[in-house]
């Protein structure tokens, strides 16, 4: 871990696109300003642990939640053969008759 000392109003960089200000230093308190793209996220430890935790039980899916939501899935009702059909399947089979010439 690299440990750096500033005071109030100075920066330290990191990379080319993300800058810590110490705005203020009160007893054993040291507030910090952060100016960085927005896709890069910023959070405290305690709130990235939480949103951590939460993409791993959200990521967790078991058997029976597979069950469960498989109950809400529609079943298609089986089709029933049209008019012809059973000519159809007979001729696909080779089995139909032949006209006679």
């Amino acid at each position: 871990m690299l440990t750096l000392t500033r005071s109030v109003g100075e920066t330290i960089r990191i990379g080319d696109d993300i800058e810590v200000h110490v705005v203020e230093v009160r007893g054993g308190t040291v507030r910090l300003g952060f100016k960085a793209p927005r896709e890069v996220p910023i959070h405290r430890e305690e709130v990235y642990r939480q949103i951590a935790e939460a993409n791993l039980l959200a990521a967790q899916v078991t058997a029976d939640s597979l069950g469960a939501l498989a109950a809400f899935v529609p079943v298609p009702a089986p089709a029933e053969p049209g008019p012809g059909a059973e000519a159809a399947v007979a001729d696909a089979a080779g089995t139909a008759e032949q006209p006679s010439s």
